[in-house]
């Protein structure tokens, strides 16, 4: 493999700017082309960072603690707080951005607390949930299935599986779409912050069966700064990918040619859809995010010293290298090695559950504009829908 020129390794890609979002694969196809599967990027103007786009590289990062640890205390100490992209990449006392046996405390304490949740409670609640949003506006003849549906269903069942009161939890959404679209950050990082903590100390005083208090009374004894940061990132992992999941896989299926001829004929299935666009379209696309404490070479191409090395999720599934697996699971999309993510079942579920009852619900849905006409919220981590416009027929008067 020939490393880039050090004229083509200056030519950062801007991550930020709404083109990235609107077209992210033709900007992945193309930095292929001249950097090869590391790719010299701004997350924000004043964050650069390394894009991995491919798939070999990225699971060799993902599985290297060593040089790739996950702790970015150094790197964040040169940016300000005010820097929009801080709040998803700063250092936090959890599994996401710790190492060796403090990792395992964490994640041991997380695991158990998901391990715990009655699946065919979980499935019954995703499908009462559905029955009601869809009952909102099935009448209407259209909506936008983002918002009154993908959004609504996923911060309703998300906060009843922690425990979580209508009052915190809304604070709770606010302060993490803030967060993940990098507009008032700071201002959303410090929303979430006193939200969570207040979870804590309600859960503390009215322990229930749920995450929150399955958390706070594990062995590992979480003190309540700790017990926060799991809260921020079971409910970072838990509301926008998973909205964008169900939004995203719903316009596969009204889209694709592949599926939209047969989503109303059942020939092909909500979990195949899923799986292509886990593969092809995760709804976190880049991510995963390792700062080396030295330089590392990777197949001839140097990585800074605590500058960010971000996984692209999407880059790396679509990696040339890989040829045609189109619907193989073994995709980036959940991440892999010690930092995998431990709520894949759950989210599977709720995904499925959610899409497949609101196609049987609404059974003639079409997209209400052409699908080049959506707009693709700008970010730099995650591929989301700003909204998403259907038609569908109404019921018939009873």
């Amino acid at each position: 493999m020939t490393p880039p020129s050090s004229e083509a390794s200056s030519a950062r890609v801007a991550m930020y700017e709404p083109g990235f979002a609107a077209d992210p694969h033709a900007v992945y196809d193309c930095m292929r082309q001249v950097h090869g599967p590391l790719i010299p990027v701004d997350v924000d103007p004043e964050v650069p960072a390394t894009l991995v786009i491919g798939y070999d590289q990225a699971r060799r990062i993902l599985h290297d603690e060593v040089r790739f640890p996950a702790d970015p205390r150094t790197w964040q100490q040169t940016i300000p707080d005010t820097c929009p992209v801080r709040p998803m990449m700063e250092w936090r006392p959890n599994a996401l951005r710790s190492a060796g046996p403090e990792r395992a405390r964490y994640r041991d304490a997380n695991v158990s607390a998901l391990g715990a949740v009655d699946q065919h409670a979980l499935l019954a609640l995703v499908e009462k949930t559905a029955d009601d949003l869809i009952e909102g506006f099935s009448k209407a003849g259209h909506a936008d299935l983002l918002a009154q549906f993908a959004w609504p269903l996923t911060f309703r069942v998300l906060s009843d599986l922690m425990g979580c009161p209508d009052t915190i939890g809304r604070r709770i959404a606010d302060g993490m779409a803030q967060v993940f679209d990098g507009v008032n950050a700071a201002c959303g990082n410090a929303i979430l912050a006193q939200a969570v903590a207040d979870l804590v100390a309600f859960r503390r005083a009215h322990p229930g069966d749920d995450i929150t208090s399955r958390l706070i009374a594990h062995p590992a004894r979480l003190d309540d700064s700790e017990m926060a940061h799991q809260l921020v990132t079971l409910y970072g992992a838990g509301i926008e990918p998973l909205v964008n999941l169900v939004s995203n896989t719903v316009l596969k299926m009204l889209t694709d040619e592949t599926f939209c001829g047969d989503v109303h004929a059942g020939g092909a299935t909500v979990r195949q859809a899923l799986d292509t666009v886990l593969y092809w379209d995760p709804p976190l696309a880049n991510y995963c995010i390792s700062y080396p404490p030295y330089p590392v070479d990777l197949d001839g191409y140097v990585l800074p010293a605590h500058e960010p090395v971000v996984i692209s999720m999407a880059g790396c599934n679509n990696d040339p290298a890989l040829g045609n697996t189109a619907g193989d699971r073994a995709h980036l999309a959940w991440s892999a090695g010690p930092h995998a993510c431990p709520a894949r079942s759950h989210a599977y579920l709720i995904a499925e559950a959610a899409i497949t009852y609101v196609l049987d619900a609404l059974p003639e849905m079409d997209l209400a504009c052409p699908a080049q006409e959506l707009t693709w919220r700008p970010g730099p981590f995650h591929r989301a829908l700003a909204a998403l416009p259907v038609t569908f027929a109404t019921p018939l008067p009873d």
